[in-house]
């Protein structure tokens, strides 16, 4: 997947065939508003996908000459710094004979999933399916079939939409530009012109021969040989074979940091790609997928054995959908083309969910709560509201500032439909919550008139004036930072412009004294803060705590607030040591 780091090899036998110097450039495709909405209705249906990240880095598995190798196993070539005559062997070692791609798609059908994305070319250039452009491909392994055209005719059997990751960055071929410092092959003769006329032409048997494809899923794009230019002319050459293909944004250089798409030129891309991160307020304005590990690397690794639990994707899966986004869940298949055990028991936990729940996911919107709720997540269709409750430790939740007009309040899958009592006043709907049977997430359904309106809710101060702001209530803004219900705090503060603020109602005025309340690895201590109200401020340095989980609170003086009514309490990070500013869960303000 995508580091900050490229690459480029050889491939090994012979001359680029000619056949790839006459692909046109094509000429652009453009949708309109009402084209492109219809173009990803049955993405933004979908929700959940399975990626597969397969190739002949599933040989060595994370190991290399007996050693373990660490970080992401489909890097093993980079990482280790192989070169690419040593690499080449794994070609013939490579006979996934326990391949079964109808067990492919029933394990991603059961789990719930509607689209699988498989790797046909990774990094290491290796092509999934038998090219007639060149020999590194499966077609001249021991391995006589074509695994792609068998998931094709597998998804098509099975109602699955079948996609392709394809990496523009190349370690093998020998027109990539750049090599890297310990290539040693001649590199006097590459030419990356001609290695995107090749890329065309694999690309062209990819779209061609395996029927509608829903996404090219590309990746690699971020050397500097990969321009504006040739991404804009990729994404047309693909839209001119398959005109409703869906092509996601790294195509094109345009990709932010969080994933998403800038804006400030033409950048082409039909979605953004955050890679092991969900948005804390999803990608305003653009269609997006997440696409995550269930361990810690995409490709299989023998040594790699760090399982995120079902309840943690079930968890992933409706804070997506809560935030208008997908949700890409990656499986790293062994070099037999098996599926690690780990990987299908997590996802037919996940399938049980899904089996009960899945209306609270597919076609869904993002909620209607710009804050987020401590107990849980909230998604959407007209006339619905699904209530995603992780937390059963609490006997009610609140709904703040809603408005509507309810028709019934129920929990999903109960056939009787039995009422779930609640009451409304000024400050929103607040529910009774009855048995909840699912750790992960039991959800409940609210039936209403019309859209769901949701009013600002100011919060008050106590009888003594004081203030306790807590992170659950606070308006986050920027790319990283978020809400952590597990800790109750605002964490994934690794940006220093990301701000965390608060308004309420000041009806006493005068001189509060402020305290704030913190957790940091002390490796990352000494980041430096600013709380400021009405331009004045206090400020702070940021302890070591002994970890992300461990509180401790700090005083930083005095602030006079005398101008009555709504008031905005903004924390904003100076400079930022380490790998992030802090964890906050609260600012106290205590009036003198």
């Amino acid at each position: 997947m995508i580091a900050t780091i490229l690459m480029s090899l050889v491939l090994a036998t012979g001359p680029k065939p000619q056949a790839t110097a006459s692909v046109p450039k094509a000429a652009p495709k453009m949708d309109t508003k009402a084209q492109h909405d219809k173009r990803m209705s049955w993405f933004r249906d979908a929700r959940f996908g399975m990626f597969i990240h397969w190739g002949l880095y599933s040989v060595p598995a994370g190991y290399w000459n007996g050693k373990e190798v660490p970080g992401a196993a489909e890097w093993l070539q980079y990482t280790a710094q192989v070169k690419p005559e040593d690499y080449e062997p794994l070609q013939q070692q490579f006979n996934p004979v326990n391949f079964d791609a109808k067990k492919w798609v029933q394990i991603a059908k059961d789990a719930g999933m509607k689209y699988i994305v498989i790797t046909s070319k990774h990094h290491e250039g290796f092509g999934m399916w038998p090219s007639k452009l060149g020999t590194w491909n499966i077609g001249h392994t021991q391995f006589h079939r074509d695994p792609l055209k068998e998931l094709a005719a597998a998804c098509k059997e099975g109602g699955i939409r079948l996609c392709f990751y394809h990496s523009i960055m190349d370690w093998h071929e020998p027109d990539y530009l750049p090599r890297r410092s310990w290539d040693t092959r001649d590199a006097s003769h590459a030419d990356m012109d001609r290695y995107v006329q090749y890329m065309k032409g694999q690309l062209k048997e990819l779209l061609t021969g395996y029927g509608p494809i829903g996404i090219l899923w590309f990746d690699g794009q971020w050397e500097d040989t990969w321009t504006h230019e040739r991404g804009k002319d990729l994404y047309n050459y693909i839209r001119s074979l398959q005109p409703n293909i869906i092509v996601n944004n790294r195509v094109d250089t345009g990709r932010s940091e969080g994933g998403g798409t800038a804006k400030s030129e033409d950048f082409v891309g039909d979605y953004g790609t955050p890679e092991q991160t969900i948005p804390a307020n999803g990608i305003p304005g653009q269609d997006w997928e997440s696409c995550m590990t269930m361990n810690d690397t995409w490709g299989f690794s023998a040594h790699d054995h760090n399982w995120k639990s079902s309840t943690t994707l079930i968890r992933n899966l409706i804070d997506c959908a809560s935030k208008g986004g997908n949700y890409l869940l990656n499986v790293g298949p062994t070099s037999l083309g098996e599926i690690p055990d780990a990987s299908i028991e997590r996802l037919a936990e996940v399938g049980a969910w899904m089996h009960k729940y899945s209306e609270s996911v597919y076609g869904t919107s993002a909620g209607p709560f710009p804050k987020a709720l401590a107990w849980g997540k909230v998604t959407q269709k007209p006339g619905k509201l699904y209530l995603h409750v992780f937390d059963h430790t609490v006997s009610s939740i609140d709904l703040p500032g809603l408005k509507a007009d309810v028709k019934a309040l129920y929990l999903l899958g109960d056939p009787g439909k039995t009422p779930v009592s609640f009451t409304m006043d000024d400050t929103g709907i607040h529910v009774k919550l009855p048995a909840m049977p699912d750790e992960a997430s039991t959800v409940l359904v609210i039936e209403i008139k019309g859209k769901p309106v949701v009013n600002p809710v100011l919060q008050q101060q106590a009888r003594d004036g004081s203030l306790v702001l807590n992170a659950v209530d606070a308006d986050v803004s920027g790319s990283n930072a978020q809400f952590e219900a597990a800790k109750n705090a605002i964490g994934f503060w690794t940006k220093q412009e990301d701000t965390v603020s608060w308004s309420f109602d000041l009806k006493k005025a005068g001189f509060f004294h402020v305290r704030v309340e913190v957790a940091c690895e002390d490796v990352s201590k000494g980041s430096k803060f600013d709380v400021t109200v009405n331009n004045q401020k206090v400020s702070g340095t940021v302890p070591g705590t002994g970890g992300w989980e461990k509180f401790v609170s700090l005083d930083l003086g005095t602030l006079k607030l005398d101008t009555l009514g709504k008031t905005t309490l903004t924390v904003q990070a100076t400079s930022l040591a380490g790998y992030a500013v802090m964890n906050l869960r609260s600012v106290k303000l205590t009036l003198n």
